[in-house]
């Protein structure tokens, strides 16, 4: 069996750490050898900021009373010696909990009051609004206190049927839904809307982020949460019983809440929690194991998902496994199992992608550095072959090339400005599109679509405004699109004439492709199409409901436009980097020929000197190649996980 969930994310972590320090180090390189153009500068910014920050969130999934909370503990928190998040019989998390960790905050547990479902803001708003939230600090070196604090996450308040209605917990219309009403007339409802756990456990300052989703109630009434936070999950665990298999409820919430997320095998599990309940003296193992087998195969064909995504585990019996030191009833608990299943998938499909990614920006960033080191060696070439043209030479001589190089430099300004008057037409045409995926023009187009939702009753026509509002935005990036090939397309003019003009080498980069984007949308809206079924109908005939449904969309949309506009912008910034450095190197030029036919001028040794200093730049130069590709190589070779690399050392070149 493969390494554990825990282990291997160990590991992804001190990839990720290893390779931001040779990013580091790449960048002082570049920067102490004068290679750090301001497009390089980004795009290694990004890559770092990439590498530093990538987060896997694992959401857990499930209905009532499924061991979802005893799940978490036992796969994260048994080093702690006891349960960490709170898993008792009957329902225990009572709100979304999520836990990370954030090196600029104290360890805390945050959460929001229930009363803010009282108003139109979104849980990503009030992210934002931290005076909103209760604050309880966190000792992680004391785990009964965690546990205690922990416990918050399941309380709950008692109020009046009306109270509950205008809380989104009581719907007159769906009576099979809501909550029991006690002797004196209230119900019982969460106290918290949302729970956000910051706590340096080793996993989480790894970038692993857990969401604990209370039942299908609680999902249900926060629109947010099923549009926008289990969607962008990584991986998606959903939790049965083993006793009981899919029931109905289980069902529910697979189809309404869980199918828009992710598809794959590597992003979707589905636990059969609780198998120890088959234990028992009048079965044998064959039988249980026979038994659990056909749960498993069923469970698949009703969820429509491939067997292998199936694992049958006791969460409970695995955690005081672990706890105790009790190897084979570890064994016997499938927890390992799991572990392998959540690695593999997981953490190894989250790494393909990271890896991949980084590839093709260090394969950027070497590039671009080499293209540089190439145009300053063209340079010197011309410079040696001018100077040495002019051994021998009289100081008349001397003088018309001196005279020679101010003309060409003086035809070379004039240039500048025909370039500088087409970087305004590229600006003005970057600057349509960025207006087309802002968020002004975003509001325009769910003008239709708010209006909508905003009143009251059953929302008839609801997916035709849907509809129209996603066609306008794939129609978005279609001309976003077409729009960057258009500035690609002049830019490849302007970049030909100067290479006839003045000798460059000017290659514009291939216009911007948004397929992933376009795939990403279609996401969007599966996730919201599907939602407008009939049983959540009744739920968005509230206004206050369907607002927030609309909010949170609207906060989905503007993240990924704004994903769009910056990529669009890193592809701008790069495809005139060349430019920018021939034109700097070319200046640079005119300069260095002027200072040296002047030293010339003035002492007979100076054009050997000059020629000798040349000589010396270009060795220089091939020193310098040399060293951007063992740098480069050694993050190539590192991005394809080669195993450990050595670190890399920053010797003089």
């Amino acid at each position: 069996m493969g390494s554990s969930f825990n282990e291997q994310f160990e590991q992804h972590g001190s990839w990720r750490r290893e390779f931001a320090q040779q990013l580091t180090r790449l960048a002082e390189w570049m920067t102490s050898h004068d290679l750090m153009e301001s497009a390089m500068r980004e795009r290694l910014q990004r890559l770092q900021d990439q590498v530093r920050t990538d987060k896997i969130t694992v959401a857990f999934v499930a209905e009532v009373s499924r061991g979802k909370s005893e799940l978490i503990n036992a796969l994260f928190f048994a080093d702690f010696g006891r349960r960490i998040m709170p898993a008792s019989a009957g329902r225990t998390t009572m709100c979304p909990t999520e836990l990370g960790y954030d090196s600029a905050l104290a360890p805390s547990l945050r959460l929001l009051p229930i009363d803010t479902r009282l108003q139109e803001q979104g849980l990503t708003e009030w992210r934002m609004r931290s005076e909103q939230w209760v604050d309880f600090p966190l000792d992680i070196h004391d785990a009964d206190q965690l546990a205690q604090a922990m416990a918050k996450v399941a309380q709950v308040r008692h109020v009046s049927v009306d109270e509950a209605r205008a809380l989104g917990f009581w719907h007159d219309e769906l009576p099979g839904e809501n909550p029991v009403v006690d002797a004196q007339g209230y119900v019982e409802v969460p106290m918290w809307r949302h729970a956000l756990i910051n706590m340096p456990h080793p996993l989480l300052k790894q970038g692993l982020v857990i969401l604990d989703t209370p039942g299908l109630n609680a999902v249900g009434a926060e629109p947010e949460l099923t549009v926008n936070l289990i969607p962008q999950a990584q991986a998606v665990v959903f939790i049965l019983g083993a006793d009981t298999g899919v029931t109905r409820s289980d069902l529910s919430i697979w189809r309404e809440h869980l199918t828009s997320a992710h598809g794959g095998k590597e992003s979707r599990l589905v636990v059969l929690n609780k198998i120890d309940t088959l234990w028992d003296t009048l079965s044998s193992s064959e039988q249980v194991q026979s038994q659990l087998e056909r749960q498993c195969a069923t469970s698949a064909q009703l969820l429509g998902v491939h067997p292998e995504q199936v694992v049958s585990v006791s969460a409970q019996k695995g955690l005081v496994a672990k706890i105790s030191g009790d190897s084979a009833l570890l064994a016997a608990s499938g927890l390992p199992v799991l572990e392998a299943a959540l690695a593999d998938g997981i953490v190894g499909g989250r790494q393909a992608i990271l890896r991949a990614a980084i590839a093709d920006g260090v394969a950027g960033l070497r590039n671009q550095a080499a293209r540089a080191v190439h145009i300053r060696r063209r340079d010197l070439d011309d410079q040696m072959l001018e100077l040495r043209s002019l051994r021998g030479k009289n100081a008349s001589v001397i003088a018309s090339m001196r005279q020679r190089i101010e003309q060409e430099q003086r035809e070379f300004e004039l240039s500048a400005t025909k370039i500088h008057a087409v970087r305004a037409v590229h600006l003005k045409l970057l600057g349509a599109v960025f207006d087309n995926l802002g968020a002004k023009t975003l509001k325009v187009h769910m003008q239709e679509l708010n209006a909508s939702l905003q009143h009251s009753g059953l929302k008839l026509g609801i997916r035709t405004h849907y509809t129209q509002l996603f066609e306008r935005l794939r129609g978005t990036l279609t001309a976003a699109e077409a729009a960057a090939a258009e500035i690609q397309a002049m830019l490849g003019g302007t970049f030909r004439q100067l290479n006839a003009e003045f000798g460059f080498s000017l290659q514009v980069a291939a216009a911007p492709q948004f397929a992933q984007f376009v795939a990403d949308l279609a996401r969007v809206e599966h996730s919201h199409m599907q939602y407008l079924s009939m049983g959540n109908a009744l739920k968005m005939a509230r206004p206050e409901f369907s607002a927030r449904l609309g909010r949170a969309l609207a906060l989905r949309l503007r993240a990924l436009l704004e994903s769009v506009a910056n990529e669009l912008e890193l592809w701008s910034n790069s495809a005139t980097a060349p430019l920018n450095v021939q034109l700097r190197e070319r200046q640079r030029s005119f300069v260095r020929r002027i200072e040296a036919v002047d030293r010339i001028q003035h002492a007979a040794s100076g054009l050997v000197e000059r020629i000798t200093e040349i000589e010396g730049n270009e060795l220089a130069l091939v020193q310098i190649e040399q060293r951007l590709e063992e740098l480069t190589g050694e993050l190539m070779r590192l991005s394809a996980g080669d195993g450990a690399t050595p670190a890399l050392g920053l010797q003089a070149v």
